[in-house]
């Protein structure tokens, strides 16, 4: 609209300015300026002055508040971005940024080293399989003969989504999933194993040889007849072949949930030949990971008959493999992004 009276029209060009300046756009209907004009209104003498300027005044009062209720209006919807990434995918060559060149960057020690042992139980006639690194209760722990509200769960302790998801406390979360998605095999004759490397979370007091994230490696194996001699060969084969020399292995009765009978399982100390150093608390022996022949309601719950199947299963930290075998004191250097440990592997 256009404003005849000089005030009107100074107000007016005063007030658009400071609502495009205003962040709070509702704040122009209280300002100074157009409650003067209202004043000023009220001071003018009855007769057509008087009205021919409030009327202005209000036609300016009902512009500002449709100006108001246009800002308020959602914006039209546009496709979403991802602000990570460096460009778009239709970014001519010639006009993308330059990146960091790959030649300056090296493969994480974990990632080198896990390449190293998923080869070893890949000739030793293991799958590969990836874990997850956010599940569901049910594959945590029901799944694995974790009854609600044992007290074993505990020891699992890990984190929570607002939703009821978790962080895996470790690998075995594939373990039914792979079991049913193979179980068909037996049938065949043929064994069920895998290997899956993951990222796992728990809630740990960190030092030296604890970290609230690290690597695991599960594995497992059914067929008929197996028992736990099968699962300490597996397990001493590789061991030997990841480090190069002949190990003395031995295990000690424990507690899993998913497993029965469990085992703790140690090595012969690779860096003194058992005569006794830093490094096994002048033991001669490491302890060095869980496993077990895979419980019967494991097997039940995955639907495979375990009358006459049978199986075993581990899971083993590749952080403390990997520390044993290069003499590494402090698992936190893995997560800490040390240019001068990562590049003693680069």
């Amino acid at each position: 609209m256009e404003y005849h009276n000089k005030e009107v029209k100074a107000a007016e060009v005063a007030l658009k300015k400071l609502f495009a300046d205003s962040e709070d756009k509702r704040a122009i209907l209280r300002s100074p300026e157009l409650a003067a004009l209202f004043d000023r209104l009220k001071m003018l003498p009855a007769g057509k002055a008087r009205a021919d300027f409030g009327r202005e005044v209000n036609a300016l009062k009902q512009e500002l508040e449709q100006m108001v209720r246009e800002a308020a209006q959602p914006k039209a919807e546009v496709s979403a971005i991802d602000v990570t990434a460096p460009f778009d995918a239709n970014t001519p060559a010639d006009s993308r940024p330059s990146l960091l060149p790959m030649e300056g960057g090296s493969q994480h020690p974990v990632t080198q080293e896990l390449k190293v042992i998923l080869d070893i139980f890949s000739r030793m006639g293991f799958t590969a399989v990836e874990s997850r690194e956010i599940d569901d209760d049910y594959h945590m722990f029901t799944s694995l003969n974790f009854p609600p509200d044992h007290p074993a769960r505990d020891e699992y302790d890990t984190f929570t989504t607002d939703e009821g998801l978790l962080a895996p406390a470790h690998t075995s979360i594939m373990q039914n999933r792979f079991l049913k998605a193979h179980k068909k095999d037996l049938a065949k004759g043929q064994a069920i194993s895998a290997v899956v490397p993951g990222r796992v979370f728990r809630n740990e007091d960190l030092d030296a040889r604890h970290e609230h994230t690290f690597y695991q490696l599960e594995g497992i194996y059914v067929d008929k007849g197996i028992n736990a001699g099968h699962l300490i060969a597996t397990l001493k084969t590789f061991l030997e072949e990841y480090y190069g020399q002949s190990l003395e292995v031995k295990t000690q009765p424990f507690y899993f949930p998913f497993t029965e009978p469990s085992f703790e399982f140690a090595l012969s100390c690779p860096f003194c030949a058992k005569k006794g150093c830093q490094v096994c608390s002048y033991t001669g022996w490491i302890e060095l990971l869980g496993c077990g022949m895979i419980h019967p309601n494991v097997l039940k719950e995955a639907g495979i008959d375990a009358q006459t199947y049978t199986g075993f299963a581990w899971g083993m930290g590749i952080e403390r493999l990997v520390m044993m075998k290069y003499g590494i004191e402090d698992v936190r250097l893995f997560e800490s992004a040390n240019l001068k440990f990562l590049r003693q592997f680069s």
